[in-house]
C-alpha cells in the first residue's frame, strides 16, 4: 500500500501547503500592530482616560474585559462556520478542521480572560469573586464546552474521522454561544445590561475611544492567533505523515528482507 492510497493522503497534502510568506506576514504585521494597540490600550485607560462617575476607576477594567468576550465570540464563530464547512461535502477539507481547532484554542483564552476580568470587577462591586449569575453561568459553561471540545480533537483517530467529530462537537459548543449574549436581557441578574448596544452607547468622549482602541487591538492579536496556532497545526499534521511514509518504508523493508530469507 502505497501512502498516497492511505487516508491521511489529504493530511499530506494540505500539511505541506503551509501557509504562504506573503500571509505569514500579513499575520505578523496584525500581532504587532495589535501589540502596539494594547499598550496605547492600557496607557489610555489607566493614566489617561477620566474614572466614571458612578464606578470610580473599576471602569478602567472595561477597556478589557468587553473586547475579551468579543473575541470569545469572534474566535467561536470562526470555529462554527469552518466546522460546517467542513462537514458539508462539497467544502470538506481538513485544512477547515484546522482553522476551526487554532481559533477555538484562542476562544478559550479570550474566555478565560473575560472569566477572570470579570471576577476582578465583581469582587468590589457584588462583595464576591464568584456568583452564579446567568451571565456568569453560561460563560462558565461555554469555557467547560470548549475545553472538551479540545480535548475531544487530541483522542487518538483517522483525521478525517476526528476532523468529524470535532466538527459536530464545535457545532452543539456554539448553542451556548447566543444564551451567553442575550442572557442579560432573557433574564434578570446582578449583571448589568449591555454598555453598548447597535445605536446606543452609554460610553463616550476619551472613554469610547479608548474601547473602540481595545476591540479593534485585541481582534487584530486573534487574528495573529489564529494564524499562528494554524501554522503550527500544519506542522504537526505533516510530521504525522511523514511519520507514516516513515512507518510504512519500515514495514516494506522488513517484508521485502523475510520474502528474501524465505527465498534463500
Amino acid at each position: 500500500m502505497s501512502v498516497a492510497s492511505h487516508p491521511v493522503e489529504a493530511v499530506a497534502l494540505t500539511g505541506r501547503a503551509l501557509a504562504p510568506a506573503r500571509g505569514a506576514r500579513i499575520a505578523s504585521a496584525c500581532g504587532l500592530v495589535g501589540l502596539v494597540g494594547v499598550v496605547l490600550t492600557v496607557w489610555l485607560g489607566l493614566w489617561v482616560t477620566p474614572p466614571d462617575a458612578y464606578m470610580g476607576n473599576l471602569v478602567r477594567l472595561l477597556y478589557i474585559h468587553p473586547s475579551m468576550a468579543w473575541d470569545a465570540f469572534l474566535a467561536y464563530g470562526v470555529s462554527f462556520l469552518a466546522s460546517a464547512a467542513y462537514l458539508w461535502p462539497r467544502t470538506r477539507d481538513l485544512r477547515l478542521d484546522r482553522v476551526a481547532g487554532a481559533s477555538a484554542e484562542a476562544g478559550v483564552v479570550f474566555t478565560g480572560i473575560t472569566l477572570v476580568t470579570g471576577s476582578l470587577w465583581g469582587r468590589p462591586t457584588w462583595g464576591v469573586w464568584w456568583t452564579w449569575d446567568p451571565l456568569l453561568t453560561t460563560t462558565a459553561l461555554l469555557f467547560v464546552l470548549y475545553l472538551g471540545y479540545l480535548a475531544l480533537r487530541r483522542l487518538p483517530g483517522e483525521p478525517e474521522v476526528r476532523a468529524r467529530r470535532s466538527a459536530i462537537a464545535a457545532l452543539v459548543a456554539f448553542i451556548d454561544v447566543p444564551i451567553v449574549y442575550f442572557s442579560v436581557s432573557w433574564w434578570r441578574s446582578l449583571h448589568q445590561g449591555p454598555t453598548i448596544q447597535p445605536g446606543r452607547s452609554e460610553v463616550h468622549g476619551s472613554m469610547a475611544w479608548t474601547l473602540l482602541l481595545s476591540f479593534v487591538a485585541f481582534s487584530l492579536v486573534y487574528v495573529w492567533m489564529l494564524a499562528e496556532r494554524y501554522r503550527l497545526a500544519g506542522l504537526q499534521a505533516r510530521d504525522e505523515v511523514e511519520g507514516l511514509a516513515d512507518a510504512l518504508a519500515e514495514r516494506r523493508a522488513e517484508a521485502g528482507m523475510s520474502r528474501a530469507g524465505e527465498a534463500s
